[in-house]
């Protein structure tokens, strides 16, 4: 519609089955044509050796297109390993729902640097997947989802995996 500005919607994204549920989730019941979807992957561990990663370490990568991520050698240069299957899905719901499709790779904390990526964007809400991990391994382990839950600036729906 005319007059109304972007809407900014983020997921996390780490490609694994939960990862790919709640991006699922978010395509079905959030975005809208119009959208731009920024995809937040966090790597924990730096490879040094990127030169990108020496460059970005602080700030996060520069926006990536789906298109250029989708090319292997781009997402080997940040580090970053995309499986086919969420690829191939990200394509169908761009071309369906008519957003735009983005990714961001960040170095570090997952917590701390997806709610850091929350305040550097203007998103409107962000959509995290959750492992389903039990109370005790919670507690032990800490839960990405539970800490941005509780420290982003804007909504989070956390979806659950299927198995758990």
């Amino acid at each position: 519609m005319a007059g109304e500005a972007e809407r900014w919607v983020g997921a996390a994204v780490d490609f694994s089955e939960g990862s790919r549920g709640a991006l699922q989730w978010a395509a079905d019941n959030l975005l809208r044509a119009g959208d731009h979807l920024v995809l937040l992957h966090v790597l924990k561990d730096p490879d040094y050796e990127q030169g990108e990663t020496l460059l970005w370490e602080a700030t996060g990568s520069p926006l990536i297109p789906l298109s250029d991520f989708s090319e292997p050698t781009i997402a080997k240069k940040y580090g970053a390993k995309p499986d086919a299957e969420t690829l191939d899905m990200l394509n169908t719901v761009a071309r369906q729902k008519e957003v735009v499709v983005v990714f961001k790779v960040l170095w570090g904390d997952p917590r701390e640097k997806l709610c850091q990526a929350i305040n550097e964007i203007p998103m409107k809400c962000l959509v995290i997947g959750s492992r389903g991990l039990g109370k005790l391994k919670r507690v032990l382990l800490g839960s990405v989802s539970d800490y941005v839950v509780n420290n982003a600036t804007c909504p989070v729906t956390v979806v659950k995996s299927a198995d758990s």
